[in-house]
């Protein structure tokens, strides 16, 4: 019986052990496990959940149950001290020596601290383990102001928890951009300008010198002389490897710390493997989980006597979201390893930079960044890694393919057989189709559990879920389009379930039809699925909500929020134009009028939203619902009342739409708009539904929108009555709200219905699947069941009480920081 004893008990160390299990079925190894903390291995990659409402127990890897059932002998809150080499033997703190055959270092590594004065002081942590983050919380308790040093990954992490805790947030950064190992500057800038959106101030090319405070920490000095008062501080630098244990043991280490190994993982002692972030192969360390784990399969393979890799370094290619950005940088970001030729993208209305590296000759992707919109990047990683040929016009990997074209050579069919899909367990395209084709596999989930795909970091479910999409289309089956992995249905079926069953809230549909707790996908799916269903107040279920919808207002930069109520059409009286002015001076509201005919009042405190929301009630305004996936506004011009040129009442139709749509919950946001002539003043043909007056009527047009990828909405009906008219765009919300899928546009919805423009029609004109009276009788309930739901909050005390920014105290938010301009303020700068 071989005796192995791993010194480590993080997520890579746990890897070992799982792998060795699965390989080992004789049972001929005899495994003993150490770790420092009392925990078993836990998620590090998923950390921030942690201040988010995970427990320790959502972050465990495995149960202590999981090491006895597999006769692992388990040592938590023990720290090995010693390894004696000649003996073959290690010692812990409690004085208790262990025997062992071959021994494995996994012992990971600890936060770099930089040598900062007063960093001893009180309200100074790093972010590393449990024990750091239930440290971190109890402080916080009494801060309202914290700093991170670090504004790399593990930086923005701890950025991330400063703001889930209530906190003014600052990254301290020593270089002059933010993440500078994946970014280029550009990329960078535009990361930036969606953190400080999220009201996270960001301070470039600062040395911190030292941590003032008598004791405790009550700010930061830096080297330009500046200063940054803070009561909190997160040092998230950076890791060091902890090689202490094989350096007294006299093994090898690296110039700049870390085990040294060769490409079997071996120290110089042949009976000693280091892995993980502890292990350092040719002056490299790898501070991603990924390579850890492929580092841990192959000493297991050795072990086991199984096929070896050795291991030859690893692509440092990652893709995360931070604090709700996505970010991908994948081969050579930077374009250095070979000479390139950069094509980019950059949209700084709404903060995208994409960069790919083409080669010279224009066949070879090498390498690229991605800020804000990361969706491509599994493709573009794997046409990177496997040297896949680029289509005729590469900025279509970025841009997309444009005028009508088919996208070329873009799907996952296009992948090589040893594509490597889930790089953390070194899955490829060919395991897992053989899985599905040879195993019946019909799952997500069901591939999870036989290959670990999935497992890790995450970032590979979008391409592991199109792989078995694109398998089963191939043998013929049915694919289904699951909403995600905790309910096995689509949008359409438990739209479906919930009317049928009468389902009136997430947990009781989750508990029937779902599996897990649910996540931030399907939360806000199944929140719009019930509002659309029974139009009942979002608030009554605000923990399912995203956050404007939970607050009913928008979140604005720097932490404010906006108040928008509804101006029907566009007209509205002195009177209530007196009260938007009176509101606003007393509550110091920034105001502008909107493109879309409504007056926006920025600035409002959390607490105040319920006291201005009074105001307005009184003063006959409502919700005008700009912070829901439901409708905006139906914009107009003037029409036959004012304009010579104007053949029907645009303004009174408009407001009777508008009206009558009011609160419609759907499954992306609804605007509309109604002009009273072809000269289309009111721009009805860039909306989701348009209307445009004729001599005869109306001419309806529907799925159009602006935006990013603005799209001309098309011609559904054409010289149709007032009445017609409202009955043709009930049914077509109806059936859009009925079918779409999650956050889908109408223009985007009608460019995926197979059938297109004319299936549109033939439902909804035609009526071809006679459901066209279901659809008016359930938009006629909606209508019929709407309420205002600032008026309701106003007038129900226990919903009112949970607009406050403290749960325990009924202090304003001391964090909101404005300045002038204009003559109004604005929120202000952070530098």
């Amino acid at each position: 019986m071989t005796k192995i004893v791993v010194i480590g008990n993080g997520m890579v160390g746990y890897k070992f052990c799982e792998k060795l299990v699965s390989q080992n079925s004789n049972r001929d190894f005899e495994i003993t496990v150490f770790g420092e903390e009392p925990w078993p291995a836990y998620d590090r990659v998923h950390l921030s959940a942690y201040f988010s409402g995970s427990t320790a127990d959502d972050l465990i890897m495995a149960p202590r149950s999981w090491y006895a059932e597999n006769k692992i002998d388990l040592h938590t809150n023990e720290m090995i001290v010693q390894i004696d080499r000649d003996q073959k033997k290690i010692i812990s703190h409690t004085g208790h020596d262990y025997d062992y055959d071959k021994l494995i270092l996994a012992t990971g590594s600890g936060a770099f601290v930089p040598p900062i004065k007063g960093v001893d002081k009180k309200g100074v942590f790093v972010y590393r383990t449990l024990e750091d983050l239930d440290a971190i919380i109890d402080y916080a308790k009494n801060a309202k102001k914290a700093a991170v040093i670090g504004g790399g990954l593990l930086g923005l992490e701890a950025a991330k928890a400063v703001i889930d805790m209530g906190l003014e947030a600052h990254v301290i950064e020593f270089a002059p951009r933010l993440m500078p190992r994946q970014l280029d500057e550009a990329g960078s800038n535009t990361l930036q300008a969606k953190l400080e959106d999220l009201g996270i101030s960001i301070h470039l090319q600062k040395n911190t010198q030292n941590i003032t405070g008598n004791g405790r920490i009550n700010g930061l000095k830096f080297a330009d002389d500046s200063e940054l008062p803070v009561d909190m501080l997160i040092i998230s630098a950076g890791i060091k490897p902890r090689d202490e244990l094989a350096k007294d043991c006299g093994l090898d280490t690296a110039p700049r710390g870390g085990i040294i190994v060769n490409e079997f993982l071996q120290t110089k002692d042949e009976n000693i493997f280091a892995i993980g972030e502890a292990a350092s192969y040719q002056n490299m360390i790898y501070g991603l989980v990924a390579p850890g784990y492929e580092m841990a399969t192959q000493v297991v393979n050795q072990l086991a006597n199984e096929e070896v890799k050795p291991f030859m370094g690893f692509d440092m290619s990652t893709k995360l979201k931070l604090i709700g950005v996505d970010v991908g940088s994948f081969g050579d970001p930077f374009g250095e390893v070979e000479p390139s030729k950069p094509i980019v993208y950059e949209n700084k209305n709404s903060g995208i930079y994409k960069r790919i590296n083409v080669s010279l000759d224009g066949k070879r992707l090498l390498g690229g960044i991605l800020v804000g919109d990361a969706s491509a990047y599994n493709m573009l990683w794997q046409m990177t890694q496997n040297k896949m040929p680029l289509p005729p016009e590469p900025e279509d990997l970025i841009l997309g393919a444009r005028g009508g074209k088919e996208a070329v050579g873009a799907g996952v069919e296009s992948l090589p057989e040893e594509a490597q899909i889930c790089s953390c367990e070194n899955v490829t395209k060919g395991s897992i189709c053989s899985l599905i084709k040879n195993d019946g596999v019909t799952k997500v989930d069901e591939i999870k559990s036989c290959t670990k795909a999935g497992t890790g970091c995450g970032g590979c479910m979008p391409m592991v879920n199109d792989l078995l999409k694109h398998q089963l289309k191939a043998m013929g089956k049915t694919v289904k389009n699951v909403i995600c992995e905790h309910f096995d249905y689509s949008r359409q079926e438990l739209l479906d379930l919930v009317k049928v069953k009468k389902i009136k809230t997430y947990n009781e549909l989750l508990d029937q039809y779902g599996q897990g707790d649910g996540c931030e996908t399907c939360k806000p799916a199944v929140a719009s699925i019930l509002a659309s269903t029974w139009n009942e107040l979002i608030t009554h279920q605000d923990t399912i909500q995203d956050t404007n919808d939970r607050y009913l207002a928008n979140i604005q930069k720097g932490g404010s929020y906006s108040v928008v109520p509804r101006i029907p059409g566009g007209e509205i009286t002195p009177e209530k134009l007196i009260v938007i002015g009176e509101v606003a001076k007393k509550y110091g509201l920034y105001t502008k009028i909107t493109g879309g005919q409504r007056i926006d009042m920025f600035g409002a405190r959390v607490d105040q939203l319920p006291d201005i929301w009074e105001e307005l009630i009184n003063a006959g305004f409502e919700s005008g619902h700009a912070y829901g996936k439901s409708l905006r506004t139906i914009k107009s011009c003037v029409g036959s009342t004012w304009c010579r040129y104007g053949v029907q009442d645009s303004v009174s139709f408009a407001i009777q739409v508008e009206e009558r749509y009011r609160g419609l919950r759907s499954p992306h946001k609804l605007k509309g708009a109604v002009s009273g002539c072809i000269r289309e003043c009111a721009e009805a043909q860039s909306k989701d539904f348009g209307i445009i007056a004729t001599e005869k009527g109306w001419n309806l047009y529907i799925c159009g929108n602006g935006g990013s990828k603005p799209q001309h909405a098309q011609l559904l009906i054409n010289d149709v009555d007032t009445e017609t008219c409202l009955k043709f765009i009930d049914r077509f919300l109806m059936f859009y709200i009925r079918t779409a899928e999650p956050l889908t546009r109408t223009a985007t919805w009608l460019n995926k219905l197979e059938g297109g423009l004319e299936y549109v029609r033939d439902v909804v004109v035609n009526d071809s699947l006679g459901i066209g009276e279901e659809l008016e009788k359930e938009m006629e309930f909606m209508i019929n069941t709407y309420a205002c739901e600032w008026k309701e909050v106003v007038n129900t005390p226990h919903l009112r009480a949970k607009f406050k920014h403290f749960v325990n105290v009924d202090e304003e938010d001391p964090s909101l920081k404005f300045q002038e301009m204009r003559g109004q303020k604005i929120p202000a700068s952070w530098g």
